[in-house]
């Protein structure tokens, strides 16, 4: 058993999914229903999309990968990540999930690559 740590949920959002909204939704999703685990496992789950999403909102992004887009995603999970313990990286390929794992080394985090290697804080 472990303290609680503070974990980003790393995944694709849009790789693979052509911008369908179904499918980055699935993605959102994914890293959701990891989070929740996480959580129940006794941890402080996050995830970047759950604050830029909104920030992109009200910023004004009309579509991924506009200027906005660019401005705020990817920069939001940067930030974030410097804030967390660890990383867990789950899903299919990802860039910009590839780069939160080499970030996270880079910053002598702990990266896990599944749930079970997670150790509970419980």
């Amino acid at each position: 058993m472990t303290r609680p740590l503070m974990i980003l949920v790393a995944g694709p959002y849009r790789s693979g999914t052509g911008d369908d909204p179904r499918k980055l939704q699935a993605n959102v999703q994914a890293m959701n229903e990891t989070a929740l685990t996480l959580f129940r496992a006794g941890h402080l789950p996050v995830t970047g999309e759950a604050l830029a999403l909104p920030l992109l909102e009200t910023a004004g992004s009309v579509r991924h990968g506009d200027a906005v887009f660019d401005e705020i995603f990817h920069p939001v999970a940067e930030r974030l990540l410097s804030r967390c313990d660890a990383v867990l990286r789950i899903g299919g390929p990802s860039e910009g999930a590839d780069l939160m794992v080499s970030q996270a080394r880079d910053q002598g985090k702990d990266v896990y690559t599944s749930l079970a290697a997670v150790p509970s804080a419980r």
